[in-house]
């Protein structure tokens, strides 16, 4: 499932483009926060960007983006002057949609965009991880450790598949209550360590082990992922 990044400071905004693409089988995050998208960009697979952000120029984040490999771009913005799409095509925008647009059109570009840099994803099945002592199904939800289904609430099966999509790498508490909760929420630490400590019951005495915790960051899948075979 492809990660969708949307950075984009009226949160009417954010929350109408986060219902079109989920409806469209897309993963997605959200921030207001230019700062905040600098720190989830390795997180996400394509980012929809609004270049008039309150904290940082949007055509500064274009830059930051330019130099990495492989992480398409789609400006949202309300400068509608040809110069300005020119400018940020030139950055690196492989798209540019003016406001006011239909979340529905958006949705398609994303589509497009994503075909051209991935093709069309293949139906997945389960992976497993930690030489097959876990096992995840996204197309089914479901999970078992050492032969046995986890029974996992809808969080805590959003939060495992989270740290499972890139394991052994580190998830802060934003992050994750951002793919999981389906918006931003200013208790987010507390909420996810709440979800974190059930989940790692329910994973039996190697909770800890399996979800670990990174000091100052957050938390990551401690098993590595098996070679598909």
């Amino acid at each position: 499932m492809s990660t969708v990044l949307v950075v984009e400071d009226e949160r009417d905004i954010r929350d109408v483009l986060r219902r079109y693409l989920e409806r469209a089988g897309l993963s997605v995050l959200t921030t207001g926060s230019g700062a905040e998208a600098l720190s989830l960009l390795h997180s996400a697979d394509l980012v929809l960007l609004d270049l008039g952000l309150p904290d940082i120029d949007g055509t500064d984040i274009l830059r930051e983006v330019h130099g990495m490999q492989n992480l398409p771009v789609i400006v949202l913005t309300a400068r509608s002057a040809t110069e300005d799409r020119i400018h940020g095509l030139e950055l690196g925008a492989d798209d540019y949609v003016t406001k006011p647009f239909s979340p529905a059109e958006v949705v398609l570009r994303v589509q497009a965009v994503l075909h051209r840099y991935t093709g069309l994803p293949g139906e997945p099945g389960p992976v497993t991880y930690g030489n097959r002592r876990l096992r995840i199904d996204e197309g089914s939800h479901k999970a078992w450790l050492d032969g046995s289904l986890l029974d996992l609430t809808p969080t805590e099966w959003a939060l495992l598949a989270a740290v499972a999509a890139a394991p052994g790498r580190a998830y802060s508490r934003y992050e994750l209550v951002n793919r999981v909760r389906g918006y931003e929420y200013a208790g987010y630490e507390r909420t996810i360590d709440s979800h974190i400590k059930n989940l790692r019951r329910k994973l039996g005495a190697s909770g800890a082990d399996v979800l670990e915790t990174v000091l100052g960051v957050g938390y990551r899948l401690g098993l590595r992922r098996d070679d598909a075979s």
